[in-house]
């Protein structure tokens, strides 16, 4: 019998008494790195100051565009199928532009916004697998900040209403937003600690706005409050890191 027929039998050996890589385990950390892209199916309420168009004759109406950010997710396995999972970002950045009646092309303000969400996840396969798919559904939290209205925006308010003063400024209130969030996705681990990663989410977000026009004679005047469903699909591709 040869030397190396011997070793080969004896790796085999060992092979077949170790125990296999384990995937996914309870107690696990499971934290996943990579870009997330938002992208909104935006749909708004006609904007109205008083029950009358915001802009003679034009039904208008607000769209929101896409951005990518840098996104951080962590799971905690509470057993080798079910995980706690929690997504975090940079804050996202959006162009508000207009919609209805006014050109998608026309620029209305912008906002920036953190989305943290928390889902309750399953992983079917054996903890054994390297391929990790995995379902979610819980609840986002948006919170919305250091939203502005374009000068385009507070030009066409300030030639609408001069009949009542002088227009100083405008601005822009969003209302945060709670909603239901489901997620799919699956880690491929390269390595008993690293792996790749590849996910999407829908999130149900509204809310609920309001622009203010401020006039130099120290009075202003609300448009009436209207929804804006944002409720973006969310891409992310990264790397995955189990401990």
């Amino acid at each position: 019998m040869s030397r190396s027929f011997k070793v080969g039998v004896l790796a085999a050996a060992v092979m077949a008494v170790a125990p296999a890589a384990q995937a996914f385990e309870a107690g696990n950390f499971v934290v996943r790195g990579g870009a997330v892209h938002v992208a909104p199916d935006d749909s708004s309420d006609s904007i109205t100051l008083g029950g009358n168009p915001l802009l003679s004759g034009a039904d208008s109406k607000v769209t929101v565009d896409s951005n990518t950010q840098l996104g951080i997710r962590a799971t905690y396995m509470f057993t080798e199928n079910l995980g706690l999972g929690i997504l975090a970002a940079t804050p996202f950045k959006h162009d508000i532009n207009g919609g209805g009646d006014l050109s998608s092309d026309l620029n209305l303000g912008e906002t920036k916004h953190l989305p943290p969400t928390i889902t309750l996840q399953y992983f079917p396969m054996s903890s054994s697998s390297k391929f990790q798919p995995y379902a979610g559904i819980g609840i986002n939290y948006t919170v919305f900040f250091e939203e502005k209205t374009s000068d385009t925006l507070t030009g066409a308010v300030a030639d609408e209403y001069k009949s009542l003063g002088n227009v100083t400024g405008t601005s822009l209130d969003l209302d945060d937003s709670v909603g239901v969030a489901v997620e799919l996705g699956m880690d491929y681990m390269l390595s008993d600690n690293f792996g790749l990663n590849a996910a999407l989410w829908w999130a149900d977000i509204n809310t609920d706005a309001t622009v203010t026009a401020d006039f130099d004679n120290g009075t202003s005047a609300k448009t009436d409050e209207f929804e804006v469903e944002i409720d973006p699909m969310v891409y992310m591709i990264g790397m995955t890191y189990k401990f």
